[in-house]
């Protein structure tokens, strides 16, 4: 594929990094990444994937926008609420780059839809909020071998890791949580500074980006934590669990 006039303007200071070039603002445009959840990670990852030239992305989001989203999910606008929010972010990503091809899916992520979603696209990433879906996600990315780029939120803090469980030597997010934690708060009972989402969905989106072109060193067995209070951050190993029953540790 050749690149538009508009194209080479709009990607200009993509092009003009040795890392990416004509060639990987290419495999940018040619690329399906699907967005579970259009929510606080799910606002900034879908943004900066538009603006980056993401070919193809898909939204999965059952959800409808809500006063209280606001704070922190910066995709939808005030006159939104009450829609889908996967229509609010779609018209939002029309906003900012009509070259990009956008598939809505209104529904939650289910055993019964998953496996023809998720084997439509080349990575997943995952910005949603309950263990349940990201149990599912882990499954069916191990199942079709995509890539999982994982985030998550807490009050003033983030995680984000990569997850490659279909490798033999990369560990799959079973291996970091293997059961669903007991106790855990949803961010409307915890609360959450709206900023952290900004900076771990901008820094999920990154990771996509890396693992699309195939630069940097990725995040697969490891692990990024964010704490905004003490304004640090640290990378831990990640290793495979060897008794994981999902992805065969």
């Amino acid at each position: 594929m050749a690149l538009s006039n508009d194209q080479l303007e709009r990607y200009a200071r993509h092009i003009i990094l040795k890392e990416v070039g004509g060639a990987g603002q290419k495999k940018l445009l040619q690329a399906k990444v699907l967005v579970v959840g259009a929510g606080g990670l799910g606002s900034p990852l879908l943004m900066y994937l538009a603006a980056a030239g993401v070919g193809t992305i898909g939204i999965i989001d059952s959800d409808t926008v809500d006063l209280s989203n606001l704070q922190r999910q910066i995709i939808h606008m005030t006159d939104k609420i009450g829609d889908h929010k996967t229509l609010s972010a779609k018209q939002m990503i029309a906003n900012i780059n009509p070259d990009i091809k956008v598939t809505t899916y209104q529904v939650r992520l289910s055993e019964n839809n998953g496996d023809k979603i998720i084997k439509s696209y080349d990575y997943i990433a995952d910005g949603c909020d309950n263990f349940s879906t990201r149990f599912l996600i882990n499954n069916l990315c191990l199942k079709y071998k995509k890539p999982l780029i994982s985030g998550a939120l807490s009050q003033f803090s983030g995680q984000l890791s990569t997850f490659k469980g279909f490798e033999s030597d990369k560990p799959c997010y079973r291996c970091l949580v293997p059961d669903q934690p007991i106790g855990t708060l949803s961010c409307a009972e915890a609360g959450i500074l709206g900023a952290i989402a900004g900076v771990v969905g901008t820094m999920q989106a990154t990771e996509v980006i890396k693992e699309i072109l195939e630069i940097g060193d990725s995040l697969a067995g490891k692990l990024v934590i964010y704490d905004a209070l003490s304004a640090t951050s640290r990378t831990i190993k990640l290793p495979k669990d060897p008794y994981c029953k999902y992805c065969g540790g």
